[in-house]
């Protein structure tokens, strides 16, 4: 570690990239005299030291890095990190048609923790949601609000992508204002698309660190997109999620089902009692489970407000509403779907 001047421009003004390199990383660094120690998990300290050490170079060469150009190194080492993970390991990445890990000792239970206690299912239904993503490639969840549809997508998504059973998450939302006209939102696209794509990463911040996070989106692991930009992709070993699908239409729900490539997982989830399109009738949900429902490899399944686990009052709630509510519903318990019940 250099001293005076270029120690400032390694560690920046008040140590700013030390800062920089810890919330990025979700690692420990500090610095005194001419040593800066890291302290953490093997791959974000590898990152960690290979920034310093680039930083070292510029300062060599009497540059001072902006705090963006800081991040741009994080983003690109964890890139390259992530490729050079890949390099000589599993065989599955290499075979569009094997899966990146075999899912025949998945008995259901989920390695992911939020607040430091295990997630998992709480209710019959839950459970019955979990192993109809294990044993099937693309599964419709449908429920009204607190009953864990997207929460629980996101935690197995996360299971499948710590157990080295995929390489990507992707989560998808379609844009659909519910009722407000918001305007022109300011910022870059990533900002416009926040506020939609805001209850995915709610679900992801409480499972995963914020440092790892940002790792994992910098390097691609992890993608967040509005449905729209799903358009002309072919997903590979990846877990897809779809939120609020009741706000697709029949056109946008067929470009997106057909986005699922080998060795990948969707999961659709959606609430058919709160669709927000002009003609309700046009939802992309309620067709897709209509026209797939007697489709081999599919899997279905029904969560209703006895599986509702936020506040208890959000029950009620929805007990309340659903009196007078006149929004198409599907019932896949009773049979009704299979049986041609208009909707």
């Amino acid at each position: 570690m250099p001293t005076g001047p270029k120690r400032v421009a390694v560690l920046g003004s008040a140590e700013r990239n030390l800062k920089i390199l810890r919330e990025a990383l979700g690692i420990s660094v500090s610095a005194r005299d001419t040593v800066v120690h890291l302290r953490g998990e093997r791959t974000p300290v590898t990152i960690a030291r290979r920034v310093l050490e680039r930083l070292n170079e510029a300062a060599e060469d009497t540059k001072t890095l902006t705090r963006q150009q800081v991040m741009d190194l994080i983003s690109e080492e964890s890139i390259t990190e992530d490729k050079r993970g890949r390099v000589g390991g599993n065989d599955a990445f290499d075979d569009p048609t094997m899966t990146a890990a075999p899912l025949e000792d998945w008995d259901g239970r989920l390695a992911v923790f939020s607040a430091g206690r295990p997630v998992k299912p709480k209710t019959i239904n839950q459970q019955a949601y979990i192993e109809a993503i294990r044993d099937h490639d693309l599964v419709f969840c449908v429920g009204p609000a607190g009953t864990g549809k997207t929460y629980l997508a996101v935690a197995a998504a996360v299971h499948l992508l710590k157990t080295d059973r995929c390489r990507k998450l992707i989560l998808v939302r379609p844009a659909v204002e519910a009722g407000e006209k918001l305007g022109f939102l300011p910022g870059d696209l990533q900002a416009k698309v926040n506020p939609y794509l805001r209850p995915l990463l709610d679900g992801l911040h409480d499972m995963m660190d914020f440092g790892t996070i940002q790792r994992f989106m910098a390097s691609d692991v992890i993608e967040v997109v509005p449905l729209a930009y799903m358009r002309g992709r072919t997903l590979n070993h990846a877990v897809i999620i779809l939120d609020e699908a009741q706000n697709t239409t029949k056109g946008q729900m067929k470009m997106f089902l057909t986005r699922l490539g080998h060795g990948s997982k969707m999961i659709v989830t959606g609430d058919t009692t709160q669709i927000d399109l002009p003609d309700p009738r046009e939802s992309g949900l309620i067709d897709a489970v209509r026209r797939l429902n007697r489709t081999n490899g599919v899997g279905f399944s029904q969560l209703t407000k006895t599986d509702v686990v936020r506040h208890p009052i959000v029950q009620r709630i929805i007990e309340a509403y659903g009196e007078d509510d006149d929004t198409p519903d599907l019932d896949l318990q009773d049979g009704e779907l299979a049986e041609g019940k208009d909707l």
